[in-house]
């Protein structure tokens, strides 16, 4: 089975996005077992390193993949089905929140939505240089 990463990255290669324009993260910085989503206890402790990051490297457009990305980032209010697609600006930042690769690989016909949030993203990416 391909990378969930490499699938991600591909679909940004398709869209002329180059990997060293890009910056990735995760929320925890290892592998809860069998590789579940993070426990909140788990989320919390490393999101002081992700704002470190996140200040460093002070992205313009941050993508968030999934309903865990995009509930710790933006808040436990949002919600991956009704946001995903839909900028939200925060303290300077656009944010995309966009379906996790490992759900196009559940319901690939999650993968139209997932491009063309890509292609938004790409659009909003010309558009702030």
């Amino acid at each position: 089975m391909e990378k969930l990463e490499n699938l991600w990255i591909k679909h940004l290669f398709g869209l002329g996005i180059k990997r060293e324009e890009l910056y990735i993260a995760n929320i925890v910085k290892c592998r809860p077992p069998q590789n579940r989503n993070p426990e909140p206890d788990e989320a919390k402790a490393c999101m002081d390193y992700l704002r470190n990051q996140v200040v460093l490297v002070k992205p313009k457009i941050i993508v968030l993949l999934g309903s865990v990305a995009l509930k710790n980032i933006l808040g436990e209010e949002y919600g991956i089905t009704k946001s995903r697609g839909v900028w939200v600006q925060k303290n300077g930042i656009f944010y995309m929140p966009t379906w996790h690769p490992a759900a196009l690989l559940r319901d690939e016909t999650k993968k139209i939505d997932f491009w063309n949030d890509l292609k938004e993203v790409k659009r909003k990416a010309n558009e702030l240089e």
